[in-house]
């Protein structure tokens, strides 16, 4: 890429792109993990794009951080942050969409967008698909670690990673 991607935060008009390159992230990242029949159907991009007007638009998710990239006018990536719904969450933070075209693999879009929505001085946590080794490697960089527990989702074993604050000695230990 010879012009350097932009981060901004997503704004509504985005939601048509957001969920486009939502549903082709995962068809890249997830075909032979995730059905194919769930990949490919119809109806994803219109689920997607429903999740994200959602998202942008109604007050129950004014806090959460939504931000995108983009390159020569296309949308690369998209990523989302909010605060943790689970109980045991020992983090601020919860990354729950981080998803960058893999033609932009490397351009330090994906960083960009984790920086955008996830403050570089606080406890965070997510979950990640088991198998994946691109993106848990890219956690691992960032200084997530498992920390043991696992779910189902979409058919697809999670992991779940965290990160602790700087100064957080022992919390969120790699546990596997």
């Amino acid at each position: 890429m010879k012009t350097q991607p932009v981060i901004r935060s997503a704004v509504p008009a985005d939601t048509a792109a957001m969920a486009r390159l939502h549903v082709a992230t995962w068809q890249e990242a997830y075909r032979g993990i995730m059905s194919g029949e769930m990949l490919d159907d119809p109806a994803f991009v219109s689920t997607r794009e429903r999740f994200w007007t959602i998202g942008l638009t109604d007050e129950r998710f004014a806090h959460d951080r939504i931000a995108v990239v983009e390159h020569c006018g296309d949308l690369i990536g998209i990523a989302q942050s909010a605060a943790p719904t689970e109980t045991d969450a020992t983090w601020s933070q919860q990354l729950n969409v981080l998803y960058v075209l893999a033609s932009a693999h490397g351009t330090g879009a994906g960083k960009a967008l984790l920086d955008a929505v996830i403050c570089r001085d606080t406890a965070a946590g997510l979950w990640v698909a088991d198998p994946n080794p691109r993106a848990q490697a890219f956690y691992r960089k960032h200084g997530f670690v498992p920390d043991g527990s696992s779910k189902e989702e979409y058919g697809t074993r999670e992991i779940r990673m965290v990160r602790r604050a700087p100064g957080e000695r022992g919390r969120n230990a790699t546990l596997t």
